[in-house]
């Protein structure tokens, strides 16, 4: 498999810290670059580092790779007003995405929401539903959406609305199954597996969107150095002339034999 590079916008953030770690030490990836608005504590060697203002992002910011990771988003008591909220989670990565566009990156994989609709009566749910039609719009070359439900895991920030649903969450899940299993709570390394695992091993469509259930689903493949041999070839004697000794070999073989075996007695 060809080698890959990748950029990470939101770097700093709850699901961007697993994924440039899981991009970092996978074999599939030989260089990493983050553009964030502030340093990471993390260091690895495939890892470069670029600190930048999003309001002021160019072109020449963004080097040729495979994929783009956005992992931006926030939330309304970060923000403290709509305006705000839309800028980090509708206008950054529209603006992202087009600077990836010009320079030829062929992978943008976006983190949204489920329930994210341009028509929904919720402001949240409405903001990510016009950031993912507008990335449409903008037909790019791949476009991956990701539509986790709740996040739980150890944010930095204390959540209290969150940090009760992850409670709730936490007793309902194991019997969400079936149709209801994309109702599940996922935790952030797992949205962050899945977003890598997708982007190595997912569909190759113009818009490709998965939803809580494919983040769930999404599970390390096992390698196997050799193919399993099926039982019709088992016993297909044609496909399987290693197992058979020719005639004039085994004579050889034999004549050698009794010949070193006369030599150890005289």
């Amino acid at each position: 498999m060809a080698k890959r590079t990748a950029i990470v916008v939101g770097a700093t953030g709850f699901t961007g810290q697993h994924l440039v770690k899981q991009l970092c030490e996978s074999e599939e990836y030989v260089a990493v670059t983050i553009i964030a608005r502030r340093n990471i504590t993390y260091t690895h060697a495939k890892l470069d580092v670029k600190i930048r203002e999003f309001d002021k992002l160019e072109e020449r910011d963004f080097e040729i790779a495979d994929d783009l990771f956005c992992c931006l988003g926030t939330t309304m008591k970060k923000a403290k007003t709509r305006e705000n909220f839309e800028k980090v989670d509708l206008e950054y990565p529209l603006r992202i995405a087009s600077l990836a566009k010009k320079r030829g990156i062929p992978n943008f994989h976006v983190i949204s929401a489920a329930g994210s609709s341009k028509r929904s009566p919720f402001f949240y749910s409405r903001t990510k539903g016009r950031m993912e039609q507008e990335l449409i719009d903008l037909k790019l070359p791949h476009l991956f959406i990701f539509r986790p439900s709740l996040l739980t895991g150890g944010r930095a920030e204390f959540r209290l609305g969150e940090r009760l649903a992850e409670g709730i969450f936490q007793l309902i899940n194991p019997i969400l199954v079936g149709p209801f299993r994309g109702l599940r709570a996922i935790e952030g390394k797992q949205l962050a597996f899945a977003m890598y695992h997708y982007a190595v091993h997912g569909r190759t469509m113009s818009v490709n969107t998965y939803k809580s259930s494919d983040i769930l689903n999404a599970r390390p493949i096992e390698k196997n150095d050799e193919e399993p041999i099926t039982r019709e070839e088992l016993f297909d004697w044609s496909k399987r002339k290693d197992i058979f000794v020719e005639a004039d070999k085994m004579q050889e073989q034999t004549s050698d034999n009794l010949l070193s075996r006369k030599n150890e007695l005289f």
